[in-house]
């Protein structure tokens, strides 16, 4: 009986553990939320850019890759919002190092709270700003001319899709926050990562116009995949192979990151 006391207590004890971090883990994504309210520039990156990269790709090269601007949107609509939901997540690893530099963890570590509250928060409040991108590209869109074919049910599961694909993303800048050694040099080895995965592969242009070369890394492209996959659903509503090859890709990159993330982290702070 007294076995059973102290096992129904140890099983009490480790949920009310789980509920405070995830408690502190929400005030934690809250701070990150007010940090955004009192400087606003920093959402420049998840407002400007997808309104004028929607714009400027669309009136510069509508004409030439698709004849005009409202056969391009189809096309150009999904690969902005993907390379600016995935640019959008690189602000998560610059965000870790700015706060470690200026001795905002260790104020952390002598306070009554989860070790890991503070970096769950911070990939939690990054979700606001994948959702604000997904909303401005399609706005902007929307005002141009472009008309989904499958309405909101498909931008709905598109928004899923690729809002999730990016929280795992943020895995992978989140570990170069920990263990790089500034924002500055955070913020160009991300860029590094990034701009091939979105600039080379089928977001602007078809992948049969590329070279050779490109063309076969377009086509292994994880960002081509997830490309194809939201302009299948939204275009002409159905869910193909790229679409499971996206979920797969994003848990595979989870399932190794966040490990490392989280291990990196622990032994900083």
């Amino acid at each position: 009986m007294k076995q059973t006391n102290d096992r129904a207590q140890l099983v009490l004890s480790n949920q009310t553990s789980l509920n405070q971090t995830i408690r502190q883990s929400l005030i934690m994504a809250y701070r990150g939320l007010l940090k955004v309210r009192r400087t606003p520039e920093q959402l420049i990156d998840v407002t400007l850019q997808p309104i004028l990269f929607t714009l400027m790709f669309g009136y510069l090269f509508g004409g030439a890759i698709s004849g005009n601007v409202h056969n391009y949107l189809p096309l150009l609509i999904p690969g902005i919002l993907v390379q600016s939901i995935l640019t959008g997540a690189v602000t998560i690893g610059v965000q870790l190092r700015e706060d470690m530099e200026k001795g905002v963890f260790d104020r952390y570590k002598s306070m009554p709270i989860a070790r890991i509250a503070p970096l769950a928060g911070a990939l939690l409040a990054d979700t606001i700003r994948y959702a604000l991108v997904t909303i401005l590209t399609f706005a902007t869109g929307y005002l141009m001319g472009y008309r989904p074919e499958t309405g909101f049910a498909g931008i709905l599961l598109v928004s899923v899709l690729v809002i999730s694909f990016a929280w795992c993303v943020s895995w992978i800048f989140a570990l170069a926050g920990v263990v790089g050694r500034s924002a500055a040099g955070v913020q160009g080895i991300s860029m590094m990562i990034l701009f091939p995965l979105t600039f080379l592969s089928n977001a602007y242009v078809p992948v049969e116009t590329l070279p050779k070369v490109l063309k076969w890394f377009a086509q292994i492209n994880p960002v081509s995949h997830l490309v194809t996959a939201i302009r299948e659903i939204i275009n002409h509503g159905v869910i193909t192979h790229d679409f499971w090859l996206s979920v797969l890709g994003g848990l595979v990159i989870l399932c190794v990151f966040a490990p490392l993330t989280v291990r990196a982290y622990r032994n900083k702070v």
